[in-house]
């Protein structure tokens, strides 16, 4: 049995990228995953049958977070197939390549949307979900505290609010023993980096220089990292911003 047999977790975002390296791992752990997509219905359905090949549990649910009333569809639908929660990872996000001097206000306010107010309502209604001694992990970005690029700004201040968050949403709810964290990615070999950072050789190398390990990450090793703040083991971490880069140190 896993660490997480008889837990029920919902991953945002998983039908690609870091959030379906999560939702597997959880899977693998004994956890019952609900793989949240907001478009690609083929992926999420593709993550489901990855898991259940492997022995796992999971299903999936789409919306679109930057829809109206989002977090309340989100859990409508987790309701229909499951009776509570156990692990919530807010890891849905959009980026952008917008700079300072170019993103308009629809742009601006899209980031916001999905990338922090989504997370703050759905966390909000998990609350009264999540079972005593739940755990929260947030997926911010190593872009808030290692690089200063113009073209991430934007971006960047969506995810320190998400970190605020999770440092005052541990303190709400850490009366229940629920714990609340935040994991910072830095570059990660995902769908969503792959135009860029597999463009050429240079652009790979480059890319590699910014850990300190010489190397980009892959989806699995931040999933490790969320692996253990989900488990019993993780049970004394709370409000704390995890430094999953690789040791960028740019």
């Amino acid at each position: 049995m896993g660490v997480l047999t008889g837990r029920t977790a919902l991953v945002t975002g998983a039908s690609r990228g870091i959030g379906r390296g999560v939702a597997e791992r959880l899977a693998r752990d004994g956890a019952r995953v609900a793989v949240h997509y907001g478009t690609n219905e083929a992926a999420a359905k593709e993550t489901v049958a990855a898991i259940e090949a492997a022995g796992g549990s999971a299903f999936a649910l789409g919306v679109e977070l930057g829809a109206p009333g989002a977090a309340e569809a989100v859990w409508a639908k987790f309701d229909a197939r499951a009776d509570g929660l156990d692990i919530l990872v807010n890891n849905a996000a959009v980026p952008t390549s917008s700079a300072f001097e170019a993103i308009d206000e629809a742009e601006f306010d899209r980031l916001f949307t999905v990338n922090t107010r989504a997370p703050f309502f759905l966390t909000r209604l998990a609350a009264g979900r999540l079972r005593d001694g739940g755990r929260i992990i947030n997926i911010s970005s190593g872009a808030t505290r290692t690089t200063a690029m113009a073209e991430l700004m934007p971006y960047a201040m969506t995810k320190g609010a998400l970190e605020v968050f999770t440092r005052y949403l541990a303190r709400v709810l850490g009366p229940r023993g629920i714990t609340a964290n935040t994991v910072a990615p830095g570059i990660v070999d995902t769908d969503v980096n792959a135009q860029w950072l597999r463009s050429s050789d240079e652009a790979w190398a480059g890319a590699a220089a910014f850990s300190a390990l010489g190397k980009v990450g892959t989806p699995a090793e931040i999933a490790d990292v969320v692996a253990f703040l989900a488990s019993p083991d993780g049970r004394w971490v709370t409000g704390q911003w995890v430094d999953a880069t690789g040791g960028s140190l740019i």
